[in-house]
């Protein structure tokens, strides 16, 4: 396994739901050690700053470090354990999987459940089971043993217990969380790219908080920054499965970074949306495109700030986020960073005046 997947892996196994990203913040510092100035806003989002030529063009390249996860919501006096989400959770995707407490104690394995369908009536067994219904059992007798024994409080975080797969020797990479830990990996190797090449700006790579329960993270980085440019960095919905074949455009796995032309939080800017487009032709770098207008990334917050700030949304094509287990291409994560690289390199003074420039 090289040294980005090494990478990858350690990020996406580290426990980081939204409200919790410490452990992933702990991480990208580690990786940036020497290579970047860290600071922080009040919320916690992690700066990333690498100076180039110029303290400005100022490009912000904002991944959120927060994955979906779940909060202790109260305890049963049998000792099960009741949740609510953090983030979007399809209902469908969550009975039978095993999930971690992470308590001040330690981790506490448990999995989640409901009433057997055995039980349900006829007409009961046709419904989907909804999340207020379901618990998770930790094995505990009663509600003091889950307390005072095991450790477990009221608004502990709550994790997906999952592991890290290359699948069959292919190039698809198997986890939980690289929604979107894949972003930071990225903004990672970017400015670890950008170490011994000239470029006209300053880099604001930023893990930000809370991306998943409403954008919060990246609202205030982005106002510390005062950015002239963004570029979010994301997964997107890949649609080569079953069930997807007539959705346009298709958007494939191992067919290269894909360019949000529009999602339910932001319209991608025009000019810095054709720079990337040029780029991408000029180095030989597969595209995808889509729009998604039933969610949002960052940039929705990013670019309402201030007077305003040009954003486009690049991304990883991704199968099954918000689950135990996505699935993305490898080709096209090292393709995403291969065109971050090249666009941060253009962005001098003069290219973000023209897209700044409403036309």
């Amino acid at each position: 396994m090289n040294s980005r997947l090494e990478m990858l892996k350690e990020l996406c196994l580290a426990q980081g739901p939204s409200g919790f990203e410490g452990d992933i913040k702990n991480i990208i510092i580690k990786h940036l050690e020497n290579k970047a100035e860290f600071s922080q806003d009040n919320l916690g989002s992690l700066i990333c700053k690498k100076r180039g030529l110029l303290d400005s063009p100022k490009i912000m390249i904002p991944g959120h470090m927060d994955e979906v996860g779940f909060m202790v919501n109260s305890i049963t006096k049998n000792g099960f354990i009741k949740f609510i989400p953090l983030g979007g959770w399809w209902d469908q995707v969550l009975l039978a999987q095993k999930v971690i407490i992470k308590t001040a104690k330690g981790n506490v394995q448990g999995v989640i459940g409901s009433t057997p369908p055995h039980l349900l009536s006829a007409k009961d067994k046709d419904k989907v089971i909804e999340k207020k219904t379901m618990f998770i059992d930790v094995g505990a007798k009663d509600k003091e043993e889950a307390q005072d024994i095991m450790g477990i409080q009221l608004g502990d975080p709550i994790i997906p217990d999952s592991t890290f797969h290359v699948l069959n020797n292919s190039k698809m990479i198997m986890s939980k969380a690289l929604d979107n830990r894949a972003g930071c990996c990225l903004f990672i190797d970017v400015i670890k790219a950008l170490q011994n090449i000239e470029h006209p700006n300053t880099i604001y790579g930023v893990g930000t908080v809370q991306e998943e329960v409403g954008l919060r993270g990246a609202t205030t980085a982005a106002h510390a920054i005062e950015p002239d440019v963004c570029l979010t960095v994301d997964v997107t919905i890949a649609t080569d499965v079953p069930g997807l074949e007539k959705e346009e455009p298709e958007v494939k796995l191992g067919e290269g970074p894909v360019l949000t032309l529009a999602d339910a939080s932001m319209i991608g800017n025009r000019t810095l949306r054709n720079f990337v487009i040029d780029t991408a032709k000029k180095e030989n770098i597969p595209l995808q495109f889509n729009t998604m207008m039933g969610g949002g990334t960052d940039g929705g917050a990013v670019h309402k700030t201030g007077p305003g700030v040009p954003s486009v949304v690049i991304s990883i094509p991704t199968r099954y986020i918000h689950s135990h287990y996505a699935i993305m291409h490898y080709d096209d994560y090292v393709n995403t960073v291969k065109l971050l690289v090249e666009v941060t390199k253009i962005l001098d003074v003069k290219a973000v005046q023209e897209i700044k420039r409403i036309c």
